[in-house]
């Protein structure tokens, strides 16, 4: 579950951080008040769960109260990477004189955490760990083991960030272990021209496993701001929207996983991660189309279905149980191989619905779907 800006900051402050004075709200009448309690000058920041806000004109400095509401009604309800601010938050500015860049992520390949620093932070921090990789220090960590003061002072060494980061390093290490996380990060951490370590924004990504431990966000539903993230969790399904146009259901994550590829190689886009799961019934597939076609983005679904526990008959029944209840203006490529495949394609050919196609490799569904994708 990842967390907006403003519920990041509180768990940094929580831990003993130093974050600006910051308020919420959806409100641009309210972002002037707000903006009149700290002082009159606020940075004005859209609050969604997604990267390059500055680029897209999400945040934007305000220099008095009035601007402040102009500002705030100008980013409320903006678009940003297909997700919509329906909040702002109003911060003080700082007077910043570095940035910096420090991250911890599971890293499950190796079985623990990376810290990911550097002395170069900021909106340009990708494109700095694509051209100069060595500006970026990597530095594996041992959970057992964890960030200790005398690891902090290594990572921030290692980085070229000042000796004031290594508190802030071991602090932010005692947010991702207590607060069940996968991913911490501070973009930018500054040193303000008083010297003061100040983090600026901040990103964390939960655990969704220990949510039954991590109770203070129930209020908040399930931490999903897009709709149909929200309504495919509703439903018990493994669902992540993405900003391409190819709707994409699979039976196993790594079947789902490698559909994506193929369909990126094939020169279109996915729209979503979906995997009904090794088990899943006709009521699950059903389910599991009834959200993707729901996906304004999309303009073709590929249905990828390896069948093993889950038979290729119960998925065909899932789709024909879908086109029964749900209007389908959208053309399906399915590909089923497997348990009960044979019968699976019988199904759908009996049902014998305009928009769906059947493709039996998994690569030619690919290209067909993405062919469909261009031309409807």
């Amino acid at each position: 579950m990842d967390l907006y800006e403003h519920q990041a900051r509180e768990l940094f402050a929580a831990h003993g951080i130093s974050v600006p004075r910051a308020e919420v709200t959806g409100s641009p009448e309210q972002a002037r008040e707000i903006a009149r309690r700290l002082g009159g000058c606020v940075v004005v920041k859209a609050q969604v769960k997604t990267g390059g806000r500055g680029k897209a004109g999400g945040v934007e400095f305000a220099a008095d109260p009035a601007r402040a509401e102009l500002t705030a009604r100008r980013i409320l309800g903006m678009d940003i990477k297909g997700h919509t601010a329906a909040t702002v938050m109003l911060a003080e500015p700082v007077d910043i004189e570095s940035e910096f860049y420090v991250s911890y992520v599971l890293d499950r390949a190796a079985g623990g955490f990376l810290a990911i620093a550097s002395a170069e932070g900021g909106m340009e921090i990708e494109e700095i760990a694509a051209r100069r990789p060595e500006a970026v220090a990597r530095i594996h960590i041992d959970p057992a083991e964890g960030v200790t003061s005398a690891k902090a002072a290594r990572i921030a060494d290692a980085a070229g960030l000042p000796p004031q980061t290594v508190d802030v390093l071991v602090r932010l290490w005692q947010v991702l272990v207590r607060e069940d996380a996968l991913l911490v990060e501070v973009n930018p951490l500054v040193r303000t021209t008083r010297g003061a370590i100040v983090a600026l924004d901040g990103k964390v990504t939960l655990d969704d496993n220990a949510r039954y431990r991590q109770t203070r966000w129930g209020a908040e539903g399930d931490g999903r701001d897009d709709p149909l993230e929200a309504a495919a969790a509703a439903k018990g399904l493994n669902y992540v929207k993405l900003d391409g146009t190819v709707g994409v259901i699979g039976n196993g994550a790594g079947l789902v996983m490698s559909t994506l590829d193929v369909v990126a190689g094939c020169g279109a886009r996915p729209a979503n991660f979906l995997d009904i799961g090794g088990g899943a019934s006709a009521q699950v597939m059903a389910d599991g189309l009834t959200v993707v076609l729901s996906d304004p983005d999309v303009r073709s679904v590929f249905v990828n279905i390896f069948g093993g526990i889950t038979a290729c008959d119960a998925v065909a029944e899932g789709i024909v149980r879908a086109l029964d209840t749900v209007r389908v203006a959208k053309p399906l490529v399915v590909r089923l191989d497997g348990n009960n495949a044979a019968r699976g394609r019988a199904v759908l050919d009996e049902r014998a619905h305009p928009l769906v196609q059947q493709v039996t490799t998994m690569d030619g569904a690919a290209r067909r779907a993405a062919e469909l994708a261009t031309t409807v």
